[in-house]
């Protein structure tokens, strides 16, 4: 994998950045980690990102805010969200607004690599 790909990683949680960063980069991905949406929103280099994995829950606003804001601003940055919060409501509610996937916590490399693959891929994934 080229690493002029990055990914966002978005997580109120620093180890879970840490870890998802540390799998990603051994993926061959670049990463950028923020603690908050917000955050992402006002670092100066959040549009070159290829790629957003971001966690639903957290303070202020949230995964799914980000990705609606996104849209709304004409970004078609895939998401992937990975979460704790795992209801069928909030999977439906995050494919609908555009979510490329939805991963339950704990989820394993194997599935982030899937996903990122899709993405590099240029194919759209459909909902998982």
């Amino acid at each position: 994998m080229a690493t002029n790909l990055e990914v966002a990683i978005i997580d109120d949680d620093e180890s879970i950045r840490t870890a998802t960063s540390g799998l990603v980069r051994s993926l061959g991905w670049a990463a950028r980690t923020y603690s908050s949406a917000q955050a992402f929103l006002a670092a100066a280099g959040h549009a070159s990102a290829t790629c957003i994995i971001s966690d639903i829950q957290m303070p202020a606003m949230s995964g799914l805010e980000l990705l609606r804001l996104l849209r709304a601003q004409g970004s078609e940055i895939p998401v992937i969200f990975i979460t704790a919060f795992c209801t069928e409501a909030i999977r439906r509610e995050a494919l609908r607004a555009g979510a490329v996937a939805f991963l339950c916590k704990p989820v394993n490399g194997a599935e982030i690599q899937h996903c990122l693959e899709i993405v590099a891929s240029g194919s759209p994934a459909g909902p998982r």
